[in-house]
């Protein structure tokens, strides 16, 4: 998850909900105004949503071309199907 920079300049910065046991039961996201004592560490990393869509395109162009690379293997050995013997 990324601090998202807003055009209005707020941030969208991700907040993790955890259980009495420690645990991470939630992600989400909380938008931190200007005033929020964190807003200027939280900035220095933050990206803007268009930033953010372009990584997101990226990984998504990344996985078909393991999707090929696996399929091709896969095809290699004589089998017709993805699924598990």
């Amino acid at each position: 998850m990324f601090v998202i920079k807003l055009p209005n300049g707020n941030l969208m910065a991700p907040e993790s909900a955890i259980d009495a046991e420690g645990q991470v039961v939630g992600d989400a996201y909380v938008e931190v105004f200007p005033d929020d004592p964190e807003y200027e560490r939280l900035a220095e990393q933050a990206l803007s949503e268009q930033e953010v869509e372009d990584r997101k395109r990226r990984w998504r162009d990344g996985d078909e071309a393991l999707r090929r690379e696996f399929e091709e293997y896969v095809a290699s050995r004589g089998r017709d199907d993805t699924s598990p013997d």
